[in-house]
């Protein structure tokens, strides 16, 4: 199973068919080889293994990483309380 945590485009690298993307404060450059439209800034993407797979709604984006981040901060949480 794979999770992927949405990804804000923060860098763009069009002479190499990539992009520097911030996951959730983790900046990494990614190949988006594998996505026929074009990205820019602020964009939210999903990646797989190194890789853009598609590109996806801001609001969605926002939806989704609150939910990882209500995840994140329960089990710390639940490990102080360990």
């Amino acid at each position: 199973m794979c999770l992927s945590i949405p990804s804000k485009v923060v860098e763009l690298h069009p002479d190499e068919q990539a992009v520097t993307v911030d996951t959730m404060g983790v900046k990494r450059k990614v190949s988006s080889h594998l996505l026929a439209e074009p990205l820019a800034l602020d964009d939210y993407v999903l990646i797989h293994i190194g890789f853009v797979m598609n590109k996806i709604d801001k609001q969605d984006a926002m939806e989704s990483l609150a939910l990882y981040q209500e995840i994140v901060s329960k089990l710390e949480q639940e490990e102080r309380e360990a």
